[in-house]
């Protein structure tokens, strides 16, 4: 079994394709959609329409929910200008997305944590933020993890939110000698289809850069053992198409993340 895990699409629709397509040319059973599809200056309306013709097992993220539910004068600018793009139909697409699923009997969908769309799973915020150094964020422990994760119990868990490829594994007992898989969970995030690098100020200012503007996805294969092999994918699409839709819309910040995977203008 292969399973194509893509999050964060943001909706960056030149990356989407091309990840679409990388995905099944690797013979992918399953494309599962983990969240954070539309919010971005780019293309919503038109991800969505795309998307509702794939009918993916999809979940919702925190920016769904944000620009479904608040103010328009409370949203930030990446959420109100999807706001103002999408029309009923993709509105009302994304508002019937459910927040988790569970893809099968072992693999557990969430956006951020099983119980938080807005909590890191797998990188933890610090609060030595500096602009000239300290990200403001690291990986998360194992510990963090096992807390996090509270009474999932799932052999695999898929999450996104924090655009960061990282895959990890968490004991829920004592050592798995002989390769016990039963008390352990794999915890993957396929990083960000759609965004690789940006700002945030929850819970403390930080900021994610992955370093390069490659579309980040994750192949998970089943193999005869019974175990997974985890592939993570950086995928080259049309960024600089995807950085100019940024600048038309006013948004400098997007076009300088989209081109290079850092914040700022660095080229």
């Amino acid at each position: 079994m292969k399973i194509a895990a893509l999050s964060d699409i943001h909706g960056n629709l030149p990356a989407l394709q091309v990840v679409l397509a990388e995905a099944r040319a690797a013979g992918a059973d399953v494309i599962v959609n983990l969240g954070d599809i539309v919010s971005g200056p780019l293309w919503p309306q038109a991800t969505v329409e795309l998307l509702q013709t794939l009918d993916l097992p999809t979940i919702a993220g925190n920016h769904e929910r944000q620009l479904l539910t608040q103010a328009p004068e409370r949203m930030g600018l990446s959420d109100a200008h999807a706001a103002r793009e999408l029309q009923a139909p993709q509105r009302d697409w994304l508002a019937a997305l459910p927040t988790t699923r569970w893809l099968n009997d072992e693999l557990f969908c969430c956006h951020g944590t099983p119980g938080s769309d807005l909590q890191y799973l797998m990188e933890s915020v610090t609060a030595d933020h500096d602009p000239a150094g300290a990200p403001g964020v690291r990986a998360a422990t194992a510990a963090e993890l096992a807390q996090r994760l509270g009474g999932c119990r799932a052999g695999v868990v898929l999450c996104g939110h924090s655009h960061v490829p990282r895959s990890m594994r968490v004991m829920h007992g004592p050592g798995d000698q002989a390769g016990d898989q039963a008390g352990a969970t794999l915890v993957v995030n396929p990083g960000s289809v759609g965004l690789q690098a940006y700002t945030d100020e929850h819970p403390h200012a930080h900021r994610i850069e992955l370093g390069s503007p490659h579309a980040r996805w994750a192949l998970l294969v089943r193999q005869a053992d019974g175990q997974w092999r985890i592939e993570h994918r950086l995928t080259p699409y049309d960024w600089a198409a995807a950085a100019a839709q940024a600048e038309r819309n006013g948004r400098v910040d997007w076009a300088d993340a989209l081109r290079s995977g850092f914040v700022g203008r660095l080229i």
